[in-house]
């Protein structure tokens, strides 16, 4: 790191202590992106004086030194005058920055501010007034939260290693020095260089095969947040799925992937009739190892999706449709910070559920709905009052703390009590609208609920309690109610079970009618089987438990959803026998949402406390530090 010598100190220290505040607002010409420009909370970037507008980098990626060498090219534009530049970073070394295009370079002055826990450090940039070009040398470093550098033994194929990141909310400033606020949009281009035996993937145009000298070129001309900006290098094989879409796996997985995932051109239909074209060209998912933290993140051409969504069954694959729907609702039209997550969220589990409908029929859509409003009231009920209203507050706090499911479920149900209200039709025509007038823009919560009330509400009679939705605790007593007979007969079973019964009795032949068989697993589908689980007693004799294995084999079922909810009750039954399927399970999958309430479990259960946090010992390098910080934190583990 270069410091010649410091500049603009006071201004900086201005400029820090305006950040205490959740936006800053602008002069009323000072917008970017379709929203008014301001200071984030999660964010040092004085985008409202000078933004990022096009990022040009190249990446040299060293597996040996799990390190990648970079050079980041900002093309800015000018807002306002100033004689600084203002990005983020939370572990990149800085080894140098220049001025100047490409080949006409000329070194300039920086300093890099005090660490901030969760928003890292501001990189300060001294600029002339005929400033274009930003050019900043640097070296992700062992600090870099989304990067997951793999050893080839926890890949599917044993061989190579491999890499992957996960940017979103606020890492990619870990592995790229960036302006990382989700209101400015950028467009990027890279010249990626990796092991000649790997093949490197970006959100972006992708290649299809190796490139024998290992060089890799990408173009992302749509303008996207920088929290979309990812990387994957491994040993990968592509396979089309249809004219604009396919999947990308280690060879060992890739048939499992194609059949899997053989919807996907019907619901790239199904999506584009429903709320209009799909504007980034090329839609591809990418099956990552199990380490990856989250079902699958939408990053633009290039889902990232884990391994848990192969279940053999293709009963996992509303996850897919989640990722689809983000290509208009958070990438397209994308939440102007991370106090209006809901913005993303909320719009895309309703609009996944949409299309789950259209595909696969309003029962099975309800029941998905069901299972996650079920989770939404036991969450709701273990978080702060504030933290169950949509608009959120998480200055001073990890935006992380966020996702929750209030912003994905009490989101989505706050779209259909919308639609129930003012009718399918009409909610479709708004949004269909919705999503046109704001492609490739940013909004707030605020900048909604305008567009709401101008568009939907004040052209009706109708009276719709917004506010009550937006800013208030828990959910309004006209929250749309959803239900499922198929549900309610599994949940009776379920009762009948608890209380003795013995449910797998083949039923009597009654006479002239048709031998019923015994239950078995294929009688329902797996979201009926997680309402069975959760409707039993949240502590069982486990003789009753081995029964329930014996039988329908939850114990070692591909659906990881299932398998999470069976391991849970185990644990809180004291149901040790199954303590070998647990352990296989979380030494294998990374994905947050199942170890979390595994662990959790763990931690809970004076039995089983210890034995969980030896297990954890055992595999924590086995997980993304996603993951790892959750985890460490609810266990109170300090390495």
């Amino acid at each position: 790191m270069k410091l010649k010598y410091l500049f603009s100190i006071a201004a900086l220290i201005l400029f820090i202590s305006s950040c205490e505040n959740d936006t800053k607002p602008l002069n009323k010409d000072q917008s970017i992106n379709g929203v008014v420009a301001g200071h984030d909370a999660h964010s040092y970037s004085n985008t409202d004086e000078i933004r990022t507008k096009h990022l040009d980098l190249e990446l040299d990626v060293d597996f040996e030194k799990k390190t990648i060498y970079g050079i980041a090219r900002h093309q800015m534009e000018r807002l306002k005058d100033t004689d600084t530049a203002i990005f983020d970073i939370n572990g990149p070394e800085i080894q140098k920055v220049t001025l100047g295009k490409k080949g006409q370079e000329k070194e300039t002055d920086f300093i890099i501010g005090t660490m901030q826990e969760f928003i890292g450090q501001p990189l300060s940039i001294k600029i002339d007034k005929n400033t274009e070009y930003i050019n900043i040398y640097y070296k992700t470093t062992e600090n870099a939260g989304a990067l997951d550098w793999m050893e080839p033994e926890l890949t599917e194929g044993k061989k190579h290693p491999y890499l992957y990141t996960q940017g979103q909310a606020i890492l990619t400033r870990t592995w790229i020095p960036v302006q990382g606020t989700p209101a400015n949009r950028i467009t990027y281009s890279a010249d990626v260089t990796v092991p000649v035996e790997l093949l490197a993937l970006m959100s972006a145009s992708n290649p299809q095969v190796k490139n024998p000298e290992g060089k890799y070129h990408f173009e992302m001309k749509q303008p996207i947040p920088v929290y979309l900006i990812a990387l994957a290098v491994g040993n990968l094989e592509y396979k089309s799925l249809g004219k604009n879409c396919g999947v990308y796996t280690e060879p060992e997985m890739i048939d499992k992937a194609v059949w899997e995932f053989e919807d996907l051109p019907k619901m790239i239909r199904a999506a584009e009739n429903l709320y209009g074209p799909y504007q980034w060209e090329q839609y591809d998912v990418i099956v990552l190892p199990y380490s990856f933290p989250f079902g699958g993140m939408e990053n633009p051409r290039l889902t990232f999706a884990n391994p848990t969504l192969i279940a053999g069954d293709r009963s996992a694959v509303s996850v897919i449709a989640h990722e689809l729907a983000h290509s208009w609702s958070g990438n397209l039209v994308t939440n102007a910070s991370w106090n209006d997550f809901w913005l993303n969220e909320g719009f895309t589990v309703y609009f996944e559920n949409r299309i789950m409908e259209e595909l696969y029929g309003k029962e099975v859509a309800d029941m998905l709905s069901l299972i996650e409003f079920q989770e939404l009231q036991t969450e709701m009920a273990q978080l702060d009052q504030e933290d169950t209203h949509l608009k959120l507050k998480l200055s001073k706090r990890n935006p992380d703390d966020g996702m929750t499911s209030v912003a994905y479920v009490k989101g989505a149900f706050l779209l259909k009590t919308l639609e129930r209200d003012f009718g399918r039709q009409r909610f479709d025509a708004f949004l269909k609208r919705y999503f046109k007038d704001h492609a490739f823009q940013t909004l707030t919560t605020e900048q909604f609920k305008t567009y709401l009330e101008k568009n939907l509400i004040n052209k009706t009679d109708i009276k719709f309690n917004v506010d009550e939705w937006l800013y208030k605790p828990g959910l309004p007593k006209n929250c749309y109610a959803v239900s499922s007979p198929r549900f309610e007969k599994i949940q009776a079973l379920a009762r009948e079970f608890a209380n003795g019964k013995d449910i797998f009795k083949k039923p009597a032949k009654k006479k002239g009618k048709k031998q019923l068989p015994a239950l078995s697993r294929d009688q329902y589908v797996p979201q009926e089987w997680q309402a069975f689980i959760r409707a039993l007693p949240k502590k069982m004799d486990p003789e009753r438990l081995a029964i329930v294995d014996e039988k329908l084999h939850f114990n070692n079922w591909g659906n990881a959803e299932v398998a999470t909810e069976w391991y849970v009750l185990a644990i809180n039954s004291n149901y040790t026998e199954i303590r070998p399927d647990i352990e296989k399970f979380i030494s294998k999958v990374g994905r947050r949402k199942f170890l979390l309430p595994i662990y959790t479990a763990l931690n809970d259960n004076p039995q089983s406390k210890q034995w969980g946090l030896e297990i954890y010992k055992k595999y924590r390098n086995n997980y993304h530090p996603v993951s790892i910080a959750t985890m460490d934190d609810l266990l109170d583990y300090k390495p």
